[in-house]
């Protein structure tokens, strides 16, 4: 395959749409992010690092409206705009710095960003270390996790479904220079209809997945998650959102083999998947791609069995 266009760092945020930003807000601070800025027709929360915000909700009817991807270094920004005949601009919105407009194969607006408004990290309320079976470091300190929400760290993921499937792989890999870590597929290992995608870093490592890409008969979104701080943040931030969240759970707590991560999905106040999630796996640009049955793909290391309705 030719180089990539450019290759992106990461993916930043996603962009919803939603009749109540009020209550957007009160479901957002118990999923553990907190507000960066909020202007009269769009809410913007942040997590603990110094991104400016991870989520972004414009008032109006429910709707996904888009990803956003942040650029390597502002000058990926004019090599993008050239090579797609587009143009730098600068975002008009809490957090400043400049964008470049794209849409992919299926229509969807993709962001690639630079130079936002950094904040000051805020700093993670840490756990004493676990006594495991062969190393335990925690003598004389008592293991006490606070009550409350998860502690959002940063968007790290989002799954599509993608009506042209192979233009869609195509596209990614071109645009943003991802790589292929996993795929899947039900009849053959030639005819895949899923892959997990990873933002090439080089020789520093990268989450397994940026994106999931998966084969659809519509474009939709599957779900957006984000990381927490640790596996007992993860389960403590479980319990706050069954009392204070205005959501339903939808699948976990678990392990994924693809990925590795532990995991927890929740469905929002507007009806998206939206996923805590903590431990992945992390790969270098040198890691060869894995094909895999849909059946081994989507199981559990453990943890509950897919819901009957997965749309993830």
């Amino acid at each position: 395959m030719a180089s990539p266009i450019i290759k992106v760092s990461d993916i930043a945020f996603p962009r919803f749409r939603a009749p109540d930003l009020d209550r957007m807000e009160r479901f957002l601070v118990a999923f553990g992010m907190q507000r960066a800025a909020r202007t009269e027709r769009a809410l913007y929360m942040r997590g603990t690092t110094s991104l400016h915000h991870v989520h972004v909700t414009h008032a109006g009817e429910p709707a996904f409206l888009g990803l956003a991807f942040a650029a390597a270094t502002r000058a990926d920004l004019d090599t993008l705009a050239r090579a797609v005949g587009g143009t730098v601009e600068p975002l008009d919105e809490p957090g400043g710095g400049e964008v470049v407009r794209l849409r992919d194969p299926d229509g969807r607006p993709i962001d690639v960003i630079s130079g936002m408004e950094p904040l000051d990290p805020i700093p993670l309320r840490a756990h004493p270390p676990l006594n495991t079976g062969a190393h335990r470091p925690r003598i004389g300190t008592l293991q006490r996790v606070p009550a409350g929400a998860a502690q959002v760290k940063r968007c790290g993921h989002a799954a599509l479904k993608c009506i042209d499937f192979a233009a869609a792989t195509r596209w990614y890999q071109s645009t943003l220079g991802l790589l292929v870590s996993d795929e899947f597929f039900i009849e053959g290992p030639d005819q895949p209809i899923g892959r997990f995608l990873r933002c090439d870093r080089g020789a520093d490592p990268a989450d397994h997945h940026t994106l999931l890409l998966v084969a659809s008969p519509e474009a939709k979104l599957g779900h957006v998650a984000w990381e927490v701080a640790d596996f007992d943040d993860l389960m403590a931030g479980r319990d706050y959102l069954a009392q204070h969240g205005d959501c339903s759970p939808y699948w976990g707590v678990g392990r994924h083999v693809l990925g590795g991560q532990i995991f927890d999905y929740w469905k929002d106040p507007i009806g998206f998947t939206l996923e805590h999630w903590t431990d992945s796996d992390l790969l270098q640009a040198d890691a060869t791609p894995g094909s895999h049955h849909i059946l081994d793909a989507l199981k559990n290391q453990w943890g509950p069995l897919p819901p009957p309705d997965l749309d993830v």
